[in-house]
């Protein structure tokens, strides 16, 4: 057999943001591919274009210069119909959990299948309360997000990105605001779904404590893949 054949490739990706007279090119000729079930790290000092990559592999930005295919889908070429099912197949996990207080645990969880006509109302509560058993915290589903540690609330994000079957999930500093042992179940967790799910997780990062868990770690500096390191 051969290679596994790439779930996202990024191909010559440029991308430049206006403010007033002045422009600011913050990616130049960035290519990569990303398989199946691996976790690959992206490192790199602020400004470097990590998040901006992040963002336009996620179908978030528009494609400016170059493209990314993901699962054979072009996103420089894709309609906002396209988009709409490429984006179904990706779960984010940010930095700040973003889970709204006014809502239950679970109604957090259950929110991206609300709009999902594969789901009512029952059968979207019931896939989000195994996603929160999936994370150790179904005995947490009725509670506001207001009762939960910085760790829970996190795992809560976990599960709210991976409550519709995603194939790929995109993590933009998901430990920055965690102690070193949350931080750990929160990475745990991801590579266990890489590796179990064949999920391909893309995790930005600062936290040198959390390299071991990626089979690849990309380097970026000044908008441009500057090498990348293989793990054994």
């Amino acid at each position: 057999m051969g290679d596994p054949k790439p779930i996202v490739s990024v191909r010559a990706l440029s991308h430049t943001f206006s403010e007033g007279d002045n422009t600011n090119r913050v990616l130049h000729g960035v290519s990569a591919d990303f398989l199946p079930g691996e976790v690959v790290v992206i490192r790199g000092p602020s400004g470097s274009g990590k998040t901006t990559l992040l963002k336009l592999i996620g179908a978030q930005r528009s494609i400016q210069e170059g493209d990314i295919v993901v699962e054979g889908r072009s996103l420089a070429a894709a309609t906002q119909d396209d988009l709409v099912l490429i984006r179904r197949n990706i779960g984010f996990i940010f930095q700040s959990h973003h889970l709204l207080k006014s809502l239950t645990v679970l109604q957090n969880v259950q929110m991206p299948l609300t709009h999902d006509s594969r789901h009512d109302s029952r059968s979207s509560a019931e896939t989000a309360l195994r996603m929160l058993e999936r994370v150790g915290l179904a005995a947490h589903a009725h509670k506001p997000p207001t009762h939960l540690s910085g760790g829970q609330s996190q795992r809560v994000a976990i599960a709210r990105a991976l409550v519709g079957s995603p194939r790929i999930i995109l993590a933009d500093e998901p430990t920055a605001a965690l102690d070193r042992h949350t931080g750990r179940e929160v990475v745990t967790l991801l590579h266990d779904l890489a590796k179990r799910d064949g999920v391909t997780v893309v995790l930005v990062t600062h936290d040198d404590r959390i390299l071991d868990v990626a089979d690849r770690i990309l380097h970026m500096e000044d908008g441009r893949l500057a090498d990348h390191e293989v793990r054994g």
